[in-house]
């Protein structure tokens, strides 16, 4: 992706790692082979590192907070939490860690999310435990945040990553079919639970459609839903974080932390699909370059 889209900080790192890339091809790293493969795949886990980083900074507040914070502080832990949330989505504006472009996906996120957290919470699916006064209702106010996370990771890598899309489904289809994806994450309590329909619907409607990704001299290929399952995946690992260190609680966790059911994977599939389709009304969808190569990049460039 050209450097256009990057964010003042964002340029001056790879303007850093270009030059640093640079010399090493032209003293005469290869192109191929297992050093070229190494390259390929620390750039590949650094921009993954950079796309998470609003979601591990989170994590880490959670987690310190859980081994640290006293339980006789005078200001509630749940409300430490959403102060500490706030902070850092202010630093990451602020320090242009983000774009203002992204923030309006983020907020998106919070209102998605929170209005799935009210109805959860209410009808028993999990619950928050401590007490705080910073809460809709039963739901803290650091809960969007978590989605927010979720957001801020989507539109990083579409950006970090130059994401481009072969036959991606109109974008349409895939608006009905979050939509519907939505409703039953509610419905499903008192009607007939569609989820399985529902993947199979997704794999029918994105099964065709492979995505483009540039990492430093290579733009590799997959198909999109296994990127779908793979960042579903990530979440599952996330949530059982969170949950241990009480961010959250389902039923089965009260009287004590278990891992989290892997049946999750399925409702993260699904809510990676609402988010995908979220990302997607902001930044539309775009094909490969007709006159870039399948899988080299000519010009280096880290990002």
């Amino acid at each position: 992706m050209m450097s256009a889209g990057f964010t003042p900080l964002e340029r001056r790192i790879d303007a850093w790692a270009h030059r640093r890339l640079a010399r090493a091809t032209t003293s005469g790293a290869p192109a191929s082979g297992a050093r070229a493969n190494l390259v390929e795949f620390v750039v590949f886990v650094l921009k993954q590192a950079w796309a998470t980083i609003f979601g591990v900074a989170l994590l880490a507040v959670f987690v310190l907070t859980k081994l640290i914070y006293p339980d006789s502080a005078a200001l509630a832990r749940n409300d430490f939490l959403v102060l500490l949330a706030v902070t850092i989505q202010v630093i990451m504006v602020a320090f242009k860690l983000e774009t203002l472009r992204e923030l309006r996906v983020i907020i998106l996120f919070h209102i998605v999310g929170t209005g799935m957290e009210l109805f959860k919470t209410a009808v028993g699916s999990w619950l928050y435990p401590g007490e705080g006064i910073l809460r809709i209702g039963a739901v803290p106010l650091y809960s969007g945040f978590m989605y927010a996370a979720i957001g801020s990771y989507m539109v990083r890598v579409y950006r970090l990553f130059d994401l481009r899309f072969t036959r991606y489904p109109p974008r349409w289809v895939t608006g009905v079919l979050a939509l519907l994806i939505y409703v039953n994450f509610f419905s499903h309590h008192y009607i007939l639970d569609a989820r399985y329909l529902l993947v199979l619907a997704t794999v029918l409607i994105f099964g065709r459609c492979t995505m483009q990704f540039r990492v430093f001299r290579r733009r590799p290929r997959m198909p999109l839903l296994a990127s779908f399952v793979g960042v579903a995946l990530f979440i599952w690992f996330a949530e059982n974080v969170a949950t241990w260190s009480n961010a959250w609680q389902y039923p089965n966790q009260e009287n004590g932390w278990q891992l989290v059911s892997i049946e999750k994977l399925v409702s993260w599939f699904l809510l990676m699909i609402v988010s995908v389709v979220l990302v997607a009304w902001v930044y539309p969808p775009r094909q490969p370059d007709p006159d870039a190569s399948a899988g080299r990049i000519p010009d280096l460039r880290y990002g």
